[in-house]
Parts: structure tokens; C-alpha cells; sequence
């Protein structure tokens, strides 16, 4: 889920591309900018939505561009840098600091930056229009397709939350709420490498080699890294990488090293073909994909176990296909006993390779009445998980309570107000029985909020699913009694686990998990242009 909260929009800060600056030991404090086009050259002048970030190159080479760290230098002001970014290396080696050319800046054990706001000879201009924030990629992407259908430019961004942005004249999208964003940007800020006869202000993109590797979040990855600007004002580190050695750093963090062999391969087999269909999901900033829970976890590769690396190589080059294409091949912990449709999770178009299913031994999953559309059914369901395939996970059940005062703080952190809640109701579920719209009455006449899909999880952070019964338990305190961990769509791991303690072959966990898809070597076309932001 996002770590961040909302960015306000008089904080975004877009950007331009730059030229290079002919010295990177000068303290420059005016950026020059080239001449704008002629009134010949361009009689209707466009304004741009956002700063221009070059696109990465396209993830079917089999290179990915993974951020280990966002938003860097955010909060800089003239008088003040927003807090530093350092580098250290693994080994006896120094870390090589290297400009856009290429050319050798410092070679230390150890790189510090600080961040400088740079005035801008001439001021820029943008103008957007912005739908959010959403609770995740997958709504906010329905978003920018419905735009698209109508001819629009629009583009997924993610400044804090999630954000679907478009040109100032892009049309009205029905049921939407819009929010127009106009900006004149007068500065911009730039890394400082700090030293002992003080700090060198640099221009980016800026390359670090680590030779024995460079130490972060308590692990080693060996890089190379890259330090670049984003859409935002600010700046990201990320690691160019093999998608194999990726996996490395994958597939243990998400499923656990000790798992059997065959669910282990079908998770290799999933984090392959996830990271090569999502790997648009940051194209407005330059790069594929980030290292956390929105993406796909990702550390210390070192950590892979013997297991897992004989796991990835069984795999090698293979990805679940649907119509010859990678799938959104999305998974989590466990289902609790049912699996979702996609549309019971996000708001999106529905995947045809997943199914609602009683996700468990043929004569348990009979007992089983689908759908599942009353608190009735839930709650049987709730009370009859033996024979479901990952029973023995700790959060295949669970029970949270809220009070009003925790649930008007979760509201009031989501902008919701923060008046206090006096009952709430499901609303709707879907044919899995998960909760898709769920009411919230609050106090002093204060509107119901009701929270939809996802927006349910990422308000009350609490809830390990959303396939729950609700009641109240006196006076301001309710109990949620439910079932699973995650969204529920596609591969429940503690159920691939399952299976492959009961003998199941990879290739069959993964098709009972995503029937009519078929597994398939991916091999990147000759000649592949780079990736097209959608």
C-alpha cells in the first residue's frame, strides 16, 4: 500500500529538461533555459501537464529500472535542504560517482548529497487537470483509460497517492471529481555532493557504480544506481538491474525462502510475469517499478536460498500468458477460502483469467454456496474453513475491533473529517462475499462516508481483507470477524503452498489459480523500441 500521505498540489513542483552545465564544480544558482519557439515556429503553444522525464528503456530487454528511494529532496526550500541522501560502499571498493557523459566525479566510500532550490532564468508554466488520489494503481489507471477513450493524453502519477493526470482541456469524466491544477515554477532542486571543501551542486541523471556492492535497509544490492529527477520536483534512486536477479531479491521477500520447490517456482513464474506487464506503472517518472508493497517487494538479493535460485532458473525466461501477453498477475497472501473476481478489489475492467472459486478439497468447496452476497453466507463461510487449502495461515482468520474514536482518526487521515462515527453497515459485496461499499453514519449530521473497494483497506489499515461480517459491540465499538489476507485475487500463497505439500506441480498450482492462461518462454522482440507511457 502507499507510505505516503496525499501531496498538497501547491507542493508539486513539475519539471523541465535540462541542459548540461559546463562546469559541475560551480555553485550556479541561475538555470538557462533554451529559447523558446518562434510565434512561426509554433503559433498555438501548449502547456505542458508536468515536468518531461525521458522514458526508461523498455522492460522486455529484460533490464528493469527498480526505485529503492522516491521523492528525494522534497521539502527544500531556499533556506533549507530537505533531509540528505547517503550512499556507502559494501566493500573495500569506493562507490563511482559518474555525470550524464559519463565522466568520473568522485570516487569515495562514502557519496552525501544535499539538495539545493536553483532559480530558473524563466519561469514555467503548467496546467492539468487531476483526478484522486486513488488507493491504487489499478483504480487509477481505470481512470486514465476512460480519458484515453476519449482521445486524452492522460497519465497515471503517483506525487504521494496515486493521481490520474490529463491537459487543462481534457473533457469532464462522468461520476469524476476533478481538480484543476495551474502552476508557474520559478526554481527547481538539484542534488549537492557534499565533501570536505564544501558542496558541489550536479546536474542529473547521475550514475553510481559500487564494485563490492552498496549497503541499503540492512542488506548489500550491487547496483548500478542512478539518481534522477521526477515529475514532481524532486528526485529518485533507483537500481538498474537483470529481471533474473531481480527475482532473486523478489521471491523470498514474497513467499518465504522455505517454501516448497513447485511454489516457489509458480511464484518465480508470477513476480516475472507481473514486473514485465506492470512495468509502465512509473513511466511519467522514468523508471518501471518501486520496491515496496504498491509494486512488488523487493531486497537483499543474497537473501535467495539455494531453493529459490534453483526455483528462478527451473522458470527461466517463462511467464503466464493470456492472448500471447504477460497477465496482471496479481497475488497475495491468502483467500480465506474464496477467491475474488479483480473488480471486487479495484475499480477495473474484469481479468477473464481469474475466478470466484471455493478455493479448497472438491467435497469442502461443494459445501460452499456461491455467491456469497449476505453477512449470512459470510458468516458461514467464516465458521467452515477446514477443508480450504491454506487453512494454517495465522490470518487465514481474524478478528479487529474499532472504536469511534480509532475509526474518526483513520477518517480524518483520510480527509474524511473528523467527526465521530455513530454506526456502519455493508452495503454491497461482491460474489465472493468481500465488502465492496461499506457506510460509515457519523455524529451532528455530518454526511455518511462510504468506503469502496479498495479505499476500505487503505482507510482502515487494520483490516488484513475485506472479506468480514461487522457488528457492533456496545456503544462506539465494533467488532470485524473475516477471513484472509490481501485482496484475494489470483494465487492465494498459502494455498500454492498447500497444494505443493499435497504434490501439486507448479505448472498445475498456477492454473487452477488462473484457469485458461498457459505458461510460455518470453523472449523480447529484436530491435525492441523503448517503452511507450500508456
Amino acid at each position: 500500500m502507499p507510505r505516503s500521505a496525499p501531496v498538497a498540489v501547491f507542493k508539486l513542483l513539475p519539471w523541465i529538461w535540462l541542459p548540461v552545465w559546463a562546469g559541475l564544480g560551480c555553485q550556479a544558482q541561475v538555470i538557462e533555459q533554451p529559447s523558446p519557439p518562434s510565434e512561426a515556429q509554433d503559433e498555438a503553444v501548449v502547456v505542458p501537464t508536468h515536468r518531461s522525464v525521458p522514458l526508461p528503456p523498455s522492460a522486455r530487454n529484460s533490464v528493469l529500472w527498480v526505485s529503492l528511494d522516491d521523492h528525494l529532496g522534497a521539502g527544500t526550500r531556499s533556506d533549507r535542504s530537505a533531509a540528505q541522501l547517503t550512499l556507502i560502499s559494501a566493500g573495500a571498493a569506493p562507490l563511482r560517482l559518474l555525470d550524464q557523459a559519463g565522466k568520473l566525479v568522485s570516487s569515495v566510500d562514502r557519496l552525501r548529497f544535499s539538495w539545493r532550490r536553483v532559480a530558473l532564468l524563466e519561469p514555467l508554466d503548467v496546467a492539468r487537470r487531476v483526478a484522486g488520489p486513488f488507493a491504487s494503481f489499478e483504480s487509477a489507471e481505470q481512470i486514465a483509460q476512460r480519458w484515453r477513450g476519449q482521445g486524452v493524453e492522460a497519465q497515471v502519477a503517483h506525487p504521494g497517492e496515486w493521481e490520474v493526470w490529463a491537459p487543462a482541456d481534457a473533457l469532464d469524466l462522468a461520476g469524476v471529481s476533478l481538480r484543476e491544477v495551474s502552476q508557474r515554477i520559478s526554481s527547481v532542486v538539484m542534488p549537492v555532493l557534499e565533501g570536505p571543501e564544501g558542496g558541489r551542486t550536479l546536474q542529473g541523471p547521475l550514475q553510481v557504480q559500487a564494485p563490492d556492492g552498496m549497503r541499503w535497509n540492512g542488506g548489500v544490492l550491487r547496483g548500478p544506481f542512478r539518481l534522477q529527477a521526477d515529475a514532481y520536483g524532486s528526485w529518485t534512486l533507483l537500481e538498474q538491474l537483470p529481471l533474473e536477479r531481480y527475482l532473486e531479491g523478489v521471491v523470498p521477500h514474497e513467499i518465504g525462502a522455505g517454501s516448497p520447490a513447485a511454489a516457489l517456482q509458480a511464484q518465480a513464474v508470477l513476480a516475472r510475469t507481473w514486473a514485465l506487464a506492470n512495468s509502465h506503472r512509473f513511466a511519467l517518472d522514468g523508471y518501471h517499478l518501486c520496491s515496496d508493497t504498491q509494486c512488488q517487494v523487493y531486497s537483499d538479493p543474497r537473501l535467495a536460498s539455494p531453493a529459490v535460485r534453483q526455483a528462478i532458473r527451473a522458470t527461466s525466461g517463462e511467464v503466464l500468458l493470456w492472448d500471447g501477453q504477460p497477465i496482471h498477475a496479481v497475488y497475495h497472501a491468502t483467500n480465506g477460502g474464496v477467491s475474488a473476481y479483480a473488480q471486487e478489489a479495484w475499480n477495473m475492467e474484469p481479468l477473464p483469467y481469474v475466478q470466484v472459486q471455493a478455493d479448497g478439497a472438491a467435497a469442502w468447496g461443494q459445501s460452499i454456496s456461491l455467491p456469497l452476497r449476505s453477512n449470512q453466507d459470510v458468516q458461514a463461510l467464516l465458521n467452515n474453513g477446514g477443508g480450504a487449502y491454506g487453512a494454517g495461515h495465522p490470518r487465514f482468520r481474524w478478528s479487529r475491533v474499532y472504536t469511534a474514536g480509532q475509526l474518526a482518526q483513520a477518517l480524518a487521515a483520510a480527509d474524511q473529517g473528523d467527526t465521530v462515527p455513530t454506526s456502519m453497515s455493508v452495503q454491497k459485496r461482491g460474489p465472493s462475499g468481500r465488502v465492496l461499499a461499506l457506510e460509515i453514519d457519523r455524529d451532528r449530521g455530518a454526511k455518511p462516508v462510504v468506503l469502496e473497494l479498495d479505499a476500505i483497506r487503505r482507510t482502515l489499515r487494520r483490516l488484513p481483507s475485506t472479506l468480514f461480517v461487522v457488528d457492533a459491540e456496545g456503544a462506539g465499538v465494533w467488532r470485524f470477524q473475516g477471513g484472509g489476507f490481501g485482496h484475494g485475487v489470483g494465487l492465494s500463497q498459502a494455498g500454492a503452498i498447500d497444494l505443493a505439500d499435497r504434490g501439486w506441480s507448479a505448472q498445475r498450482i498456477l492454473q487452477h489459480y488462473y484457469p485458461g492462461t498457459h505458461l510460455g518462454p518470453f523472449t523480447a522482440p529484436a530491435g525492441s523500441a523503448p517503452a511507450k507511457a500508456p
